[in-house]
């Protein structure tokens, strides 16, 4: 029997639509679905031909969360693996996102932004 595999994480965002044109354009990735969600919310799928990220927003918003490291059941941050690390920072910085908490580690090369709703995201590249 083959491992499972991860499909779609799902994160409230405060524009779906926005954050899904952000995610292609740093990433690669495609938009896969759209549409009507729970809570007469919207949502965009976005990502590869295996996985996506599901960004969602409902009618009306509630309060950020508090910090996620510290709330049971909190997004502590998305893992994003790219094959070319610097080229990514650049569209990055392009953006206005401030990359931080660079490292070299074995087996790969890492940074850190977060987004405008607070999402917190580590590009890696293993190459």
């Amino acid at each position: 029997m083959a491992p499972a595999a991860l499909e779609h994480v799902n994160v409230t965002v405060s524009d779906p639509t926005k954050t899904a044109e952000r995610l292609c354009d740093l990433f690669g990735w495609k938009i896969r679905w759209q549409g009507s969600a729970i809570h007469g919310g919207f949502t965009v799928h976005v990502g590869a031909e295996d996985s996506y990220l599901a960004v969602y927003s409902k009618d009306t918003p509630g309060d950020p969360a508090a910090e996620s490291y510290f709330t049971r059941g909190g997004l502590n941050h998305i893992g994003i693996t790219v094959d070319d690390l610097d080229a990514v920072e650049v569209k990055v910085k392009a953006m206005g996102y401030e990359p931080y908490n660079h490292a070299n580690y074995e087996p790969g090369r890492r940074f850190y932004f977060d987004d405008e709703d607070g999402i917190e995201f580590e590009v890696v590249s293993y190459a």
